[in-house]
C-alpha cells in the first residue's frame, strides 16, 4: 500500500500531432520534457528498413525517406471502423485497410506486418511512460489519458486497449476540456460557465462545461472530427502542388 501511495500517476494528452506527458510537482502540474529535452513528443512510430523501431522526434526526422513505414496522425483510426473513416482522411503515405471484421489495420511493409491503431499509439505511450520514469527517477506505471469529449465508448476503450498493450494501468480516461479547465485551475471556482476551444492536429472542437464544487459536466460539444492542423497543412501542399504545375 505504502509503495502505490507514494508511486507518481502522470497526465497523458495522447494527441493526433503531438502527445505530452504530465505529473504533479509541488501542487501543481508540469510538463515533464522527453528524453531529447522537448516537452512535446511527435505522434509518429517508424520501422527502418533495419526493422528498428523508432519513436517521436527521431521517427519525424526519416519520414521523408521511409514514408510507407512512418505511421502518424493515427488517432484518427483509433476505435474506429474501417467504413467510419473518411477517404480524405485515408490519404496517406502509409497504408491503410481493414480484416474480415472491418476493424482498421496499418500495413508496415518493413515489418511484413499489420498492425492496429491502438498498437501503434501503444508505442507512443511507451515512449512517454518510459521517459517520464527516467525524469522522475523512480518506474510509473500508472497514468491518465485525456480524450475528445466527443469519443465514443468504442473510442475510450480502445485508448484504454493502447495503455493496456503499452503495460500501462489507466486509472482514467478524461475528457481533454476538463483536462485543461483543470490545468488552469478552474476547479476552483465556482458556478462557472466554460467555454474551451480546442483546436488540434486532428480535430477541432469547442465545449460547454459547468463546473461547482469541484465537479465538471460538459454541457455540450460541437466541431468537426476530420478538421485540425494535418488538414490545413495538406490543403496548404496541394496548393502548392497546384500552382507549381500551373507554372511549369
Amino acid at each position: 500500500i505504502y509503495k502505490n501511495f507514494m508511486s507518481k500517476v502522470v497526465g497523458i494528452d495522447l494527441g493526433t500531432t503531438n502527445s505530452v506527458v504530465a505529473a504533479i510537482e509541488g501542487g501543481q502540474p508540469s510538463v515533464i520534457p522527453n528524453a531529447e529535452g522537448l516537452r512535446t513528443t511527435p505522434s509518429i512510430v517508424a520501422y527502418t528498413k533495419k526493422q528498428e523501431l523508432l519513436v517521436g522526434q527521431i521517427a519525424k526526422r526519416q519520414a521523408v525517406i521511409n514514408p510507407e513505414n512512418t505511421f502518424f496522425s493515427v488517432k484518427r483510426f483509433i476505435g474506429s471502423k474501417e467504413n467510419e473513416i473518411s477517404e480524405g482522411a485515408k490519404q496517406l503515405p502509409y497504408k491503410v485497410s481493414k480484416d474480415t471484421n472491418g476493424n482498421i489495420k496499418i500495413k508496415c511493409s518493413s515489418l511484413d506486418k499489420d498492425f492496429s491503431p491502438e498498437e501503434i499509439s501503444a508505442q507512443v505511450l511507451r515512449k512517454l511512460i518510459s521517459d517520464a520514469s527516467t525524469y522522475l527517477g523512480q518506474e510509473v506505471t500508472q497514468a491518465v489519458i485525456t480524450v475528445p469529449a466527443y469519443f465514443n465508448d468504442s473510442q475510450r476503450q480502445a485508448t484504454m486497449d493502447a495503455g493496456k498493450i503499452a503495460g500501462i494501468e489507466v486509472l482514467r480516461i478524461i475528457n481533454e476540456p476538463t483536462a485543461a479547465s483543470l490545468a488552469y485551475g478552474l476547479d476552483k471556482k465556482q458556478n462557472e460557465t466554460i467555454l474551451v476551444f480546442d483546436l488540434g492536429g486532428g480535430t477541432f472542437d469547442v465545449s460547454i462545461l459547468e463546473v461547482g464544487d469541484g465537479i465538471f459536466e460538459v454541457l455540450s460539444t460541437a466541431g468537426d472530427t476530420n478538421l485540425g492542423g494535418d488538414d490545413f497543412d495538406k490543403v496548404l501542399v496541394d496548393w502548392l502542388v497546384s500552382d507549381f504545375r500551373d507554372k511549369e
